[in-house]
């Protein structure tokens, strides 16, 4: 499950790999970023029809709102760097839809959720062989906005220049109230 980005958008984030061309990295393709709220991984075509109804009703009870990336970073972490990462601040509108659509799926995880993109995976391997000083500091202020009017349940297909995702629904969150539980 993921919020789709727009294409102004998309272009702008990815234009930052002219800022660090030294970085033996895989640059994400333009049309396969996004922001996961959730992973599922493989499955059924009846699976996957329990999944589309899990993620309608849970994008039902959400209103549109809006969230923003601040920084981009080294992913996870500065000591742990395997990716560039665009950050931001988990909302509460996000962080109740993530978690909505984590206990629905039945795919809570241990660690806590945090809101990032991933732009870039390095090559493990070159990139250790930069010594940790010699490494460009990636610690860039940003500021874009992204208004979440649905969540996207895709697809992944392994291919050999990396994964290719497709959206295979649309699930609008309601231009109504939030619905609570009872």
């Amino acid at each position: 499950m993921a919020i789709k980005l727009q294409k102004g958008m998309k272009e702008q984030l990815l234009a930052y790999r002219e800022k660090w061309p030294e970085l033996p990295a895989r640059w994400a393709k333009q049309e396969n970023l996004h922001l996961t709220l959730a992973f599922y991984g493989n499955a059924s075509d009846q699976e996957l029809e329990e999944i589309k109804q899990k993620v309608r009703e849970v994008a039902s009870k959400h209103k549109p709102f809006s969230l923003k990336l601040s920084k981009i970073v080294y992913g996870p972490s500065v000591s742990q760097a395997r990716m560039l990462w665009a950050v931001g601040d988990t909302t509460q509108e996000l962080a109740s839809l993530q978690q909505e659509l984590a206990v629905a799926l039945e795919r809570v995880e241990e660690r806590e959720f945090s809101l990032h993109l991933t732009l870039a995976r390095f090559n493990e391997w070159e990139f250790k062989k930069i010594n940790p000083e010699e490494r460009p500091e990636v610690n860039e202020d940003i500021s874009f906005e992204i208004t979440v009017h649905s969540v996207d349940i895709m697809e992944s297909k392994p291919r050999r220049g990396g994964a290719e995702y497709s959206v295979v629904e649309s699930c609008k969150l309601s231009a109504g109230r939030r619905i609570e539980n009872s």
